[in-house]
């Protein structure tokens, strides 16, 4: 269970996975043309309830109560729900509905850069999420220790799965650079008027203050004037709900040597035409794109918060700059200008990193070892020691007949 379907992606092939295992798979996040084609990607029922990102009392309790008479309807075991929103409604609704495993997936902690009251009731809603749920996932292990810390839930109910993000990447087949030969690299490059022999420095994400746009801007203007072969690639949707300042996304696309793509989550293309992977962010969760770049053996300058932290070896596969400070940052990214052979040497360990902790294989198993478990302390499986796990575990699905379906994963 996602808030807004285009969520849905970051959790692709678990449902799929789930239901080789003998679970039955449902989703459910807000309408859109992202859920209709999860649903023909996963091959699962999906279920459209209208959310909002924001805090909007009257949607929310609109939403919360269809998410409590869907699950009442369905009798679900497992609801395994995403993002802010779609894990407070759904750990509320699947609570009260009396779902048996009922999980929350931190993805981060939105409060982090909030202030006053904003920042309260934020940190209120994740309290409540993590009080309902009856197991809490973190994509990452800086933000599962900021959790512990300020006491959103107790240490021994929040879980880091493996080394950490939601599901791992694909790295030998999607995001492989031996698939992308050097004339996409070249057809990418002369699409967007960038020279053959350039350096790029490529952004993906959302056009947003919180992602780093304004210090990005910044260094870019450091960095332009010393080196005119040098030319950056942003790639991602505006963000109207946290736009930089007035003036920086001007400046940047009056910039011939800023290339603008948009939203396009084709990217594996896209990271063949850069040299170098950046990302300002001011807070994260379990930056995906890090993962993704590093899987593309690209470099990566990122900021020393949560997240980023997980997913960059400092020194080794990219370098970690302080947030807020774009002559940090200017300063991180000239290393890898400066220094062919360093990017090299670094987009190398990242990507035997990457293929070495954070299979999405991997990661589909261990959810499903980890759902099997759960349901066993729940009194739903009862997984003797003298058979191998996952035999018994699906001999169980099979075999129930109330209710219905023994399990409706809710991704």
């Amino acid at each position: 269970m996602t808030t807004v379907p285009l969520s849905l992606r970051f959790v692709a092939g678990q449902a799929a996975y789930m239901r080789t295992k003998g679970f039955e798979s449902h989703a459910v996040s807000s309408p859109g043309a992202p859920l209709t084609q999860f649903a023909t990607d996963e091959a699962v029922t999906v279920h459209a309830v209208s959310m909002a990102r924001r805090i909007t009392p009257f949607r929310d309790l609109a939403a919360l109560f269809q998410l409590w008479k869907l699950f009442r309807n369905l009798r679900p075991h497992i609801v395994h729900a995403h993002t802010p929103k779609g894990g407070l409604l759904g750990m509320i609704a699947a609570r009260f509905a009396r779902v048996p495993v009922r999980i929350y997936h931190m993805h981060g902690l939105p409060f982090i850069t909030a202030t006053g009251l904003t920042r309260r009731i934020l940190m209120a809603t994740e309290t409540v999420s993590c009080r309902m749920a009856s197991q809490v996932l973190c994509v990452s292990r800086s933000v599962r220790s900021m959790a512990v810390d300020l006491q959103l839930s107790p240490a021994e109910k929040i879980h880091v799965l493996l080394q950490g993000s939601c599901n791992g990447i694909d790295a030998e087949t999607e995001f492989n650079p031996d698939r992308q030969h050097a004339f996409i690299r070249d057809d990418v490059r002369q699409r967007y008027g960038i020279p053959s022999d350039a350096t790029v420095v490529g952004f993906v994400g959302r056009l947003a203050r919180a992602k780093g746009l304004v210090e990005l801007g910044a260094a870019w203007q450091m960095l332009k004037k010393e080196h005119s072969d040098l030319h950056l690639l942003l790639i991602g949707p505006d963000e109207p709900g946290d736009p930089p300042p007035p003036g920086v996304l001007e400046r940047l696309r009056d910039d011939p040597r800023v290339h603008l793509v948009g939203e396009n989550w084709d990217t594996p293309p896209l990271y063949s035409a850069m040299d170098i992977l950046v990302l300002p962010t001011h807070r994260e969760g379990f930056p995906i794109v890090l993962l993704e770049a590093a899987a593309m053996a690209l470099p990566i300058v990122a900021t020393r918060v949560t997240g980023c932290l997980d997913a960059v070896q400092d020194g080794i596969t990219g370098t970690l700059v302080s947030a807020y400070d774009p002559q940090a940052l200017a300063a991180g990214l000239l290393r890898y200008v400066d220094d062919p052979a360093l990017r090299r040497r670094h987009g190398a360990a990242a990507r035997a990193w990457v293929l070495r902790d954070f299979s999405s294989a991997a990661m589909h198993e261990t959810i499903y070892r980890k759902y099997v478990s759960w349901l066993a302390e729940e009194g739903v499986v009862n997984v003797s020691s003298d058979r191998p796990l996952l035999d018994e575990a699906n001999d169980q699905i099979s075999s129930q007949k109330e209710p219905e379906a023994l399990s409706h994963g809710r991704f």
